[in-house]
């Protein structure tokens, strides 16, 4: 395939153009081609994988380095009782249509959505008989061959798959990394030291089965998530890391809004949200705040985002307030790049009653606390005659019990029923008795931001990709760029070409990603490097050999300068660590 440098001059949209280019340079393209291809899956290709590297990598900067979250990796084939106690297996279903002609399948909300402009929130709605009757109403039909649809049927969108060699033994292929995170969450806040509030990041692959994907990167059947659960005491629910983000400004579109199909937008800053109730918990507000500085790094201006506050039928199950991250896009208008819900503590629940594994953490007081409590007390001496063998089981149970709730049902009933056995007033005592509580014992809460890496790189992609004189230019912010410097001697000759090397093989030794290429005119290689993104381009020419000095040209405003050889790595580390501009690279060159 040629890398030769094509001017976008069609009348195509941004997305088209992205998609042709990606395929071209190698960023990224359909899985299977030679097969024909398998929709929602994506090969990336040598810049594409850089890009996507750089960018899940800027999540650890934020969240790994500069926050101190923890990381794991758990596998991507989960057990489906897994999924089947978090209730994924109830709720992860979309309204699918088969056409009765051609046989192919559609989401049914999308469709309502494309064809009937009804929209998603009032399709999400709807149950599975509206559904229908709206498709009809609307004269929907099937996009490809235009025939009708049978009955809308709910379809569960994890790949299912058997684990080792018996039918018997479900297993699903993860949706999201979070249930991995909540599973391991005992050997995980062991490795936190058991203190609260800690936060673990998962960054690795997921599986839906779309029903039709068709937005290329926006929606695969095979992605990278990158799932955030911060655990923290509900009661104690302040964010010690908040002043840093308080001034922040957070574009939002709330609940109030929306339901009047209103969009528009109130901007708050972190500390007006919260004061307002907007944000319930201060930790949701904190990775909000970091999400928005994540989208700016990677290339997203401030006004091109904003947070849309989840209805109540759009909730996940898990779910006590949530919010999406939206980007304006070209093609699809505003989508979601992250999700930041307040799961409560519904998941680590769920694991406990469903594995009987305790997840409660104990959290013990700065000084213990004398209070009074009351206390179930069994008399044994009433107990040991009517319950005989029992009695000692009886006693136990009662022991257990809420005395709140023995107290009620003997003043109600005149009796309490514990596992079958009938207690009388006479055999039990209901008295107030101090004791020292040495602290707490709880399931703690979790807050989550969640992120697609893929959507990440689309977007990235899209936000770089310009046109400057009839030339494509990636302009990536430089902490992502694919390609950090490229190499490139002036002639392949006269020893311009092992110089060039040298410099190549410096560079590279001390950690800049370099990319060398001496095919072509010099301008056919500064145009193809500016299609890949590469931020640098370094030139060797016949003054390097005499004076020891290089042109560095800038892949976004083309400017040149000449540094000494000698300086460049420490140059290019002050640049790329964004201590100094590219003026200050060198003197200025007149082109």
């Amino acid at each position: 395939m040629s890398d030769e440098v094509k001017c976008d001059k069609s009348p195509c949209d941004k997305f088209t153009a992205i998609n042709e280019l990606a395929r071209r340079r190698g960023f990224f393209w359909n899985s299977y081609e030679i097969y024909g291809g398998a929709g929602g899956f994506v090969a990336y290709g040598p810049l594409g994988t850089r890009l996507k590297q750089n960018i899940e990598n800027k999540l650890r900067e934020l969240f790994v380095k500069q926050t101190g979250i923890l990381e794991m990796e758990s596998s991507v084939i989960t057990p489906g009782k897994v999924f089947e106690a978090s209730g994924h297996v109830d709720h992860f279903k979309e309204p699918m249509v088969e056409c009765v002609k051609c046989n192919r399948r559609f989401r049914a909300d999308h469709l309502l959505e494309e064809y009937a402009k009804i929209s998603c929130v009032q399709a999400e709605k709807m149950t599975l008989k509206e559904v229908q009757a709206a498709l009809e109403e609307n004269g929907v039909t099937c996009p490809d061959c235009g025939g009708g649809f049978r009955a809308p049927q709910q379809f569960l969108t994890m790949f299912t798959t058997t684990i080792g060699p018996y039918s018997g033994a479900t297993g699903y292929g993860r949706p999201e990394a979070a249930q991995g995170i909540f599973v391991e969450f005992n050997r995980l806040y062991s490795a936190a030291r058991e203190k609260l509030p800690f936060g673990v990041i998962q960054i690795g692959h997921a599986l839906r089965n779309e029903i039709s994907p068709r937005q290329g990167l926006i929606r695969l059947r095979e992605f990278t998530i990158c799932d955030l659960e911060f655990f923290f005491d509900p009661e104690e629910p302040s964010c010690h890391l908040l002043k840093e983000v308080e001034t922040e400004v957070l574009p939002m579109l709330l609940c109030d809004k929306r339901e009047k199909d209103c969009e528009d937008i109130t901007n708050f800053t972190v500390r007006e949200a919260l004061d307002k109730g907007v944000i319930h918990s201060e930790w949701q507000a904190f990775f909000m705040a970091m999400a928005k500085r994540l989208l700016t790094e990677i290339g997203v201006p401030a006004e091109k985002q904003r947070f849309i506050e989840k209805l109540p039928w759009e909730k996940a199950h898990y779910s006590s307030q949530s919010f999406d991250q939206e980007v304006l896009l070209d093609r699809y208008g505003w989508t979601e790049v992250s999700g930041h819900a307040h799961r409560t503590n519904f998941d680590l629940g769920c694991h406990m009653k469903a594995s009987g594994t305790d997840m409660i953490v104990f959290k013990e007081y700065p000084n213990p606390v004398e209070t009074e409590q009351l206390t179930v007390k069994p008399v044994l001496a009433k107990l040991g005659p009517v319950f005989k063998k029992d009695a000692g089981k009886v006693g136990e149970l009662l022991a257990k019990a809420d005395p709140k709730t023995v107290e009620a049902a003997l003043k109600k009933d005149g009796f309490f029923m514990v596992e079958g056995f009938k207690v009388l007033s006479e055999q039990v005592q209901i008295a107030p008795q101090k004791v020292v509580v040495r602290g707490r014992h709880f399931v703690p809460h979790v807050v989550e931001p969640s992120f697609g890496s893929d959507r990440l790189f689309y977007v990235a992609l899209e936000y770089a990709y310009g046109i400057k004189e009839d030339r494509v230019v990636m302009s990536f912010p430089r902490s992502i760029a694919p390609v950090q410097v490229g190499v490139y001697p002036l002639m392949s000759k006269d020893g311009l070409a092992e110089k060039a090397q040298e410099i190549r093989k410096r560079l590279a030794e001390a950690g800049f990603m370099v990319e060398y290429d001496e095919a072509g005119s010099i301008g056919r290689r500064y145009a193809r490097a500016d299609e890949a993104g590469i931020q640098l381009g370094i030139t060797v020419d016949y003054e390097s050999l005499t004076q020891d000095t290089v042109t560095i040209r800038d892949r976004d405003s083309w400017q040149q300068v000449r540094s000494e050889i000698k300086a460049l790595p420490e140059l290019l580390y002050s640049y790329f660590q964004r201590k100094i501009n590219f003026e200050d690279l060198g003197t200025l060159v007149k082109c």
